[in-house]
């Protein structure tokens, strides 16, 4: 791919992303052969989109996201501010074609982490951390078939990114928790229960964290100071559809809330 390929992909992303529509796929010049493609076509898309990046997504942390999106390991997403709501906000619904819905944890960094030789070690990037807040996170693509594009083009494509909901801040107690065997509790329109726990984002959400910042240290992007990174769904990604309503229990660390409109 050529910086021109990588813009051009980008920009029908973009296209796809702003109408509602889907692709097929990229054309065959544009297409990312490798996550490195995939990381710049997604930083032209950030560009081209004129929207500030507040943090990060990590795609596919459990074996249910990585089995629904068709890859076999963890893929990295810019958050957009406009698409990023509060907790109890209404959603639209719109055209999402995923139509599902996820619980996580996400960090809010205090410090800058920039790329370095050495990897960061877990508790290095933890004492970069300021707070944990409980979110949800609403993905999407722009493939129409998404489950067979594989990592580099799915890199493209915002590692599927869409609408976030950033919700209350947890209390600071989080620090002495194991966020591993810790329960998270989705529900649907007060019946449809959905648990999972925080062993399913890699194995513990400060993992996952741990694993953004060397993935863009390896690219050579820093995680800077005020950015937001969720970590993963802690459940398998439930259902959705317009009109619903969406509550997210995490046990001493709180509860959050959201809806979809009607259409």
């Amino acid at each position: 791919m050529t910086p021109t390929s990588f813009r051009d992909s980008a920009g029908l992303i973009l296209e796809n992303w702003r109408n509602g529509t889907r692709i097929d796929a990229l054309p065959g010049n544009a297409t990312p052969q490798s996550r490195a493609d995939g990381y710049a076509v997604q930083a032209d898309l950030a560009g081209l989109s004129g929207q500030d990046v507040i943090g990060w997504k990590i795609a596919a942390t459990s074996t249910a996201g990585q089995k629904h999106i068709g890859v076999d390991g963890p893929l990295a997403g810019r958050l957009f501010a406009d698409h990023c709501y509060e907790d109890g906000s209404t959603l639209p619904f719109g055209g999402n074609m995923m139509r599902v819905i996820e619980a996580e944890f996400a960090f809010v960094m205090a410090a800058p982490l920039p790329p370095r030789r050495a990897d960061y070690s877990r508790d290095e990037v933890l004492s970069a951390v300021d707070r944990l807040h409980l979110a949800l996170e609403i993905p999407d693509s722009r493939f129409s078939d998404f489950a067979r594009m594989g990592g580099p083009n799915l890199i493209a494509d915002n590692a599927c990114a869409h609408d976030f909901v950033l919700g209350p801040v947890a209390p600071e107690l989080w620090r002495e928790l194991d966020l591993a065997t810790h329960e998270v509790t989705l529900t649907l329109n007060d019946t449809d229960r959905h648990p999972g726990v925080g062993a399913n984002v890699l194995g513990d959400p400060r993992i996952a964290l741990t694993w953004l910042v060397n993935e863009l240290s390896g690219i050579g992007l820093t995680l800077q100071a005020g950015q937001i990174v969720t970590t993963g769904t802690c459940i398998v990604p439930a259902p959705i559809a317009p009109g619903d309503r969406v509550s997210a229990d995490f046990g001493v660390l709180g509860q959050m809330t959201a809806r979809f409109a009607d259409s």
